[in-house]
C-alpha cells in the first residue's frame, strides 16, 4: 500500500530521501532520482488509475496527491458534497504509488485563502472560466503550491480537462517552472461517456442522457471534413434531440491557442462541451480536423 502522507514537511522529506535513494541504489539505466506528481482531488475511478499507471510506467517513485482545494469552487457549487473516499482511494493505489499525499485544507492554507494567487488570465475567462469565474485561477495556484511542494521531474494529467491541461502548460511555460506535463486521453465508459468523480451523482434516468454529450462530439468529428460549421450543427443537433440535457457551452477551439475557431479555420482543433444533466454538470472534448 502506499504511505500516506499529510503535512508539506514530511512529504518534502520524503521525497528528498527517495532522490538520494535511487542515485546510490538504482540501475545504470534507470531514471535517476525521477519523481512523477499526479495531482487529484480523490474520488478516483478508473480514469485517474489510468493517470497513476501512466506515472508509473514514466518510471521513478510516484506522488499522487488528494486534495478538494476550495479555491476552485465557486458559491454555490458542490465543495461540500464532493465525495472523499480516501480509503478506497488509497487501496485503488495499491501497487501504482508510492506516496499518497493528502492534506488539509488547513495544511495547504495555513493563514485562511490564499491572498496570493496565480492568475489565469484571458484564456481562463471562457468557457470553463466563464462558467465558474474564478474556478481556474484555484487550480494553477494549488497546482503551482503542489509543484513547489513536491518539486516532480513530471507531472500528468487528463485530457478530459482540456482546458485545465492548456492553462497549466502555460503556466510552466510562462513561469520557468522545471516540470515536464504528460497528457493521456480520456477513458471512457462502453457507451462512450468520460469517466467523472460526478458521474455517481447521475440518477439512472439522468445517467441514459448523459452519453449525448459524447454522442454530440462524435457526431461532430464526423462532420468536421465539411468544416466548423458542420461540426456545430451537427453536435447542436444532437443535444437538441435529448431534453434532459441542459447545454451551457458548445465550441470549437484552436488547441494551441484555446482561441474560438473561426468559420474557415482548416486543421487541427477541439471540441468543447459543458452541460448539465439532472443536477450533474459534466464536460467532455474531442481532438478533430476541419
Amino acid at each position: 500500500m502506499p504511505e500516506i502522507i499529510t503535512t508539506i514537511a514530511d512529504v518534502r522529506a520524503r521525497v528528498a530521501n527517495a532522490r538520494r535513494v535511487a542515485r546510490q541504489d538504482g540501475p545504470a539505466d534507470a531514471p535517476v532520482g525521477r519523481v512523477v506528481l499526479v495531482p487529484t482531488m480523490g474520488a478516483l475511478h478508473d480514469g485517474h488509475l489510468r493517470l497513476v499507471s501512466n506515472a508509473r510506467d514514466l518510471g521513478g517513485f510516484v506522488v499522487v496527491s488528494i486534495f478538494v482545494n476550495p479555491l476552485q469552487f465557486g458559491p454555490g457549487e458542490d465543495l461540500d458534497r464532493y465525495p472523499r473516499t480516501l480509503d478506497s482511494d488509497v487501496a485503488a493505489l495499491d501497487g501504482l504509488a508510492d506516496v499518497v499525499f493528502a492534506p488539509t485544507a488547513a495544511e495547504m492554507y495555513p493563514n485562511g485563502p490564499s491572498q496570493t494567487r496565480v492568475v489565469a488570465g484571458e484564456a481562463g475567462s471562457h468557457f470553463e472560466g466563464a462558467s465558474r469565474p474564478g474556478h481556474f485561477d484555484g487550480v494553477l495556484t494549488v497546482v503551482s503550491k503542489l509543484f513547489n511542494i513536491v518539486q516532480p521531474d513530471v507531472a500528468v494529467f487528463g485530457q478530459k480537462d482540456a482546458q485545465q491541461v492548456h492553462l497549466i502548460g502555460r503556466m510552466v511555460d510562462d513561469l520557468n517552472l522545471p516540470v515536464a506535463i504528460a497528457v493521456v486521453d480520456t477513458v471512457r465508459e462502453e457507451d462512450g461517456l468520460a469517466l467523472s468523480s460526478r458521474n455517481r451523482y447521475l440518477q439512472e434516468d439522468d445517467r441514459l442522457a448523459a452519453v449525448t454529450l459524447s454522442h454530440a462530439l462524435a457526431a461532430a468529428a464526423d462532420a468536421a471534413p465539411d468544416g466548423v460549421g458542420a461540426a456545430l450543427e451537427a453536435a447542436h443537433a444532437r443535444v437538441e434531440a435529448e431534453p434532459a440535457v441542459k447545454l451551457d457551452y458548445l465550441a470549437i477551439v484552436e488547441p494551441d491557442s484555446f482561441r474560438e475557431a473561426s468559420r474557415d479555420h482548416h486543421g487541427p482543433a477541439l471540441m468543447l462541451i459543458a452541460a448539465r444533466v439532472g443536477t450533474t454538470r459534466l464536460i467532455d472534448n474531442k481532438r478533430l480536423t476541419t
